[in-house]
């Protein structure tokens, strides 16, 4: 990883998302209590969390084809401009009167971010050697992970001792502004601007066109409906691990930090693997090995009946998160051309955030019927086929050329 970071264009793309990812996790937990304080009201709350959601899931796909048609580092730089002034609006709300502006902010804020995600994951391969993706992945999701929990602590430290939110949206404005002059000094090769002409027609067939690339390539499909199917298990688990613990265990709030300690600290602990992992094996078999291994400590989950259990087993599980995350992130890169890559990485977020609200909305449900305890049981269940089911389809494939060919001929030769 060291020798990652001194590869001066990634560096400085690294340096802006550490900073950026501080300041979203530190608006993200401020508006939680902002929301809170005003109304009271978890319904409202839950709200806020949809409303960030949904820019993803709607027009997620689409953010990808313009992420592929334009110069990315100018989305990026775009991006976090524009949501680094958005984000000031959030000052003006302080009554449950002009509560709808925070909804309407947060919600135009997700919508330009769709944009930024796509970008950075398909101009990475760009800044560094294809044997260093493995550990620039892994580098920048426990970075992320670990700014998130810095800001996380921040927010709730600020408003707690200044009662105050306004200087929390004013550290994410800078933030953002930091992060948009670090991405101005990149200096990488990218795509030249693609044609604007044929409107949204034009758009409709780009995108059709990536999908079709993604159905056609058992890589692809495989990561992705792992993906989505470990989502699909994983979201309800999430909003069920708080009664299990209250409810069930009879514990303490309190000792959700702790928790949260124990698979935090293993994520980023399991970024110094990653590179043993991705000398000797392909991300595709890491990819299957790390599913099982989640989803088998997931539904062990179900059968615990000690705090320290459950502590032992969140440190196992991030153990498998950070190996997961950077091959999906790595196949996505490097199973496809340059031009498609923001069409790929957007599929994939949008796969995921669908599948984890679908799967959240469902939590309620799921526990009334099965029990907390039945959810983990399934949740990890799911998880393990989402692993066995991406193996199966990685071996029928391993034939596939692991990058696909899109030149005007082979496309012909496709459709003939």
């Amino acid at each position: 990883m060291r020798e990652v970071l001194k590869v001066r264009n990634f560096r400085m793309l690294w340096l802006g998302q550490v900073i950026s990812s501080f300041g979203d996790s530190l608006t993200s937990l401020s508006l939680l209590i902002l929301v809170n304080h005003l109304t009271g009201s978890t319904a409202a709350l839950a709200l806020m969390v949809i409303v960030m959601a949904i820019p993803q899931v709607t027009i997620g796909l689409v953010a990808g084809v313009y992420v592929d048609r334009f110069n990315r580092q100018r989305i990026m730089i775009m991006s976090d401009v524009v949501r680094g002034v958005m984000v000031l609006g959030f000052i003006l709300v302080g009554s449950r009167e002009t509560l709808w502006l925070l909804y309407v902010i947060g919600f135009a804020q997700a919508t330009v971010g769709t944009f930024f995600g796509p970008a950075r994951s398909a101009i990475i391969p760009k800044l560094v050697a294809e044997d260093q993706l493995m550990n620039a992945n892994a580098l920048s999701q426990t970075s992320d992970i670990f700014a998130r929990v810095l800001g996380t602590a921040a927010a709730g430290l600020l408003i707690g001792v200044l009662d105050v939110y306004w200087p929390a949206f004013v550290i994410d404005s800078l933030t953002f502004f930091i992060s948009a002059l670090f991405i101005m000094r990149i200096t990488a090769p990218s795509l030249p601007t693609q044609a604007v002409s044929g409107g949204a027609s034009m758009v409709g067939q780009q995108l059709k066109e990536g999908l079709q690339i993604i159905v056609h390539s058992r890589i692809l499909t495989g990561t992705l409906v792992a993906a989505g199917v470990t989502m699909l298990g994983l979201g309800a688990v999430n909003i069920l691990l708080v009664p299990l613990i209250v409810n069930d265990l009879r514990l303490p709030e309190t000792w959700f930090g702790l928790l949260e300690v124990a698979q935090v600290s293993s994520m980023i602990l399991s970024a110094a693997v990653v590179g043993y992992l991705a000398a000797h094996y392909r991300p595709t078999r890491i990819v299957s090995a790390s599913l099982i291994g989640m989803g088998s400590f997931v539904a062990l989950i179900g059968a615990l009946d000690a705090i320290w259990q459950l502590w032992l087993v969140l440190f196992a599980i991030g153990w498998f998160v950070t190996p997961l995350q950077a091959s999906i992130s790595t196949i996505t890169q490097t199973a496809i051309p340059d031009e498609l890559r923001g069409r790929v990485g957007a599929a994939l977020g949008t796969l995921i955030q669908s599948a984890n609200l679908l799967s959240m909305a469902m939590a309620g449900v799921i526990g009334d019927v099965v029990g907390i305890r039945g959810a983990f049981f399934l949740g990890g269940a799911l998880v393990i086929l989402a692993g066995v089911a991406s193996a199966q389809v990685f071996g029928k494939g391993q034939g596939e050329p692991t990058h696909i060919e899109t030149t005007a001929e082979s496309r012909m030769a496709n459709a003939v």
